[in-house]
């Protein structure tokens, strides 16, 4: 004991001598677009090499149970930067946009002196000078970003400029552009966030010669055809999957390495200790890519498939020793949790998420509020009377990208204000998750279908419950229902001044 005491009170006294017991932490919040929970070396994928990836769970904190704020990518990025559930913002879908009056992590660690820049996808609006939600007009002092996702040598918007291609891996780009930041940041004595949403790995997809040889075995592995997008026409196109997914992997083994590159030049400048450094992904992966296993469906669902996700941090200097948590975390705790270790106060305003600096802190096990899925059916909007929450011009998305929609390489947005709304707007597919239970409920056209799982004892969520303990599935019903509502309340904007 007295052994422990020395070492405790040592490693006290160095913290405090460098300066990590005072100095505000720099934060580098990353994120990977379409990346599912299996696509990892440390969780056992078979063919997907990830060494960065499993190295920063094998040395910092692991979640086992990260789940993304939503089966699809807008409504997730909405949830990391705010902490709040989209759909109190109408952030619906892909190409529904948040809007202007909500608070960003940016925005709040810009009022604490941070120096805050995004590069890559930004996806919840447009990223040109003119629009009231490009990453300036949420908080951000810099950005290079793009209003979609991106491939091999992407069109990319400085600071809401017109684009240009940046020649090279995507992935890669987007880590010197960060790196040039944090030098910036570091020469100026400037705490820092720096918010990294890649293009990889959503489809189309493209590699470099020498990632694509590691998977050529790949080739002949899965000989069926899949759909998904044509690099080279930007229209729907069947290939077969073991193809698609040698393109897959080989962009996730990229994005991997360039995440080392960042990694390694953290511990070269000496930021490493007290820069907080996460990553996970922003939806289940994709469905022309996913095996199967070990989890029930895919992106656009609410099943365990759809919405877990990557999740790692590492701050050597609050989380020293390696560790994996059990806790069930989610995109919209990082607000929260930034908030805490910063010592801001929370936007005056409902947020969904919590705080999960106890997790390394006090050693918190059991997240102590139930986590909350809802993919809105709009289809119960259509009769509302609405107008457009943000100047349709401002909308206009500027950076192109491969996939073309509605024959345009660009990306609109939308977002409304509801004059009336119908009663109860509870429908569409959504989940609640207390302790180990999950109840998902789907509305058919033949009525309302529930099932209830054990996730502990049944993660692939095979077996349903509902039958055997209806009194659980009443509980989580109602404990969901009375969410609703509250989101309800939001959505009409009744949260901002």
């Amino acid at each position: 004991m007295r052994a422990l005491q020395i070492c405790l009170i040592t490693a006290i006294v160095l913290l405090q001598q460098s300066g990590f017991a005072t100095e505000r932490p720099n934060i580098i919040l990353m994120m990977g677009d379409d990346h599912g929970w299996e696509e990892t070396g440390y969780n056992g994928h078979p063919w997907v090499r990830t060494p960065v990836l499993d190295a920063m769970a094998a040395e910092g904190l692991k979640f086992d149970r990260f789940y993304a704020g939503h089966p699809n990518c807008s409504p997730t990025r909405a949830s990391f930067l705010t902490g709040r559930h989209p759909n109190r913002m109408g952030t619906f879908a892909p190409g529904w946009s948040m809007r202007p009056e909500e608070i960003t992590i940016a925005a709040v660690l810009a009022n604490a002196g941070y120096r805050c820049g995004h590069f890559g996808k930004w996806h919840v609006g447009t990223v040109k000078q003119d629009s009231s939600l490009n990453p300036g007009a949420m908080g951000f002092d810099e950005w290079l970003s793009h209003d979609n996702f991106f491939e091999l040598n992407p069109s990319l918007s400085r600071n809401g400029a017109p684009p240009q291609t940046f020649n090279g891996e995507s992935s890669q780009i987007l880590i010197h552009e960060t790196i040039r930041f944090v030098d910036s940041c570091r020469e100026s004595k400037q705490p820092f966030l720096a918010v990294v949403w890649f293009g990889s790995p959503h489809e189309p997809y493209s590699g470099l010669p020498e990632d694509l040889a590691l998977y050529d075995r790949l080739l002949t592995e899965y000989p069926q055809e899949v759909a998904l997008t044509s690099n080279e026409t930007g229209l729907p196109v069947r290939r077969p999957k073991g193809h698609v997914l040698r393109e897959r992997y080989a962009e996730i083994t990229a994005m991997d390495r360039a995440i080392g590159e960042l990694r390694n030049h953290l511990k070269q400048t000496g930021l490493r200790e007290n820069t907080l450094v996460f990553y996970c992904g922003d939806n289940g992966t994709s469905g022309e890519s996913a095996l199967g296993e070990p989890h029930r469906g895919v992106k656009s669902t609410i099943y365990e498939g759809g919405i877990l996700v990557p999740g790692l941090i590492e701050w050597p200097a609050a989380i020293p020793q390696p560790h994996s948590s059990s806790v069930r975390a989610v995109t919209s705790d990082l607000l929260p949790t930034i908030c805490s270790i910063t010592e801001q106060p929370l936007p005056d305003r409902p947020v969904d998420g919590i705080n999960l600096s106890p997790v390394w802190e006090t050693g918190m096990s059991v997240r102590p509020a139930p986590l909350f899925f809802w993919m809105l059916d709009t289809d119960e909007l259509q009769g509302s009377p609405k107008t457009p929450w943000i100047d349709p011009q401002e909308q206009i998305g500027t950076t192109p990208l491969v996939k073309l929609m509605n024959g345009k390489p660009n990306r609109t947005f939308q977002n409304f204000r509801y004059s009336e709304i119908p009663e109860p707007l509870t429908q569409g597919a959504r989940a609640v998750i207390s302790g180990n239970h999950k109840l998902v409920i789907h509305t058919r056209n033949t009525g309302e279908e529930a099932e209830l799982f054990d996730l502990s004892r049944d993660p692939a969520e095979s077996r349903n419950l509902i039958d055997e303990q209806p009194q659980t599935a009443d509980e989580l019903r109602e404990h969901l229902l009375q969410w609703q509502q509250s989101v309800r309340h939001s959505l009409v904007g009744s949260d901002y001044p």
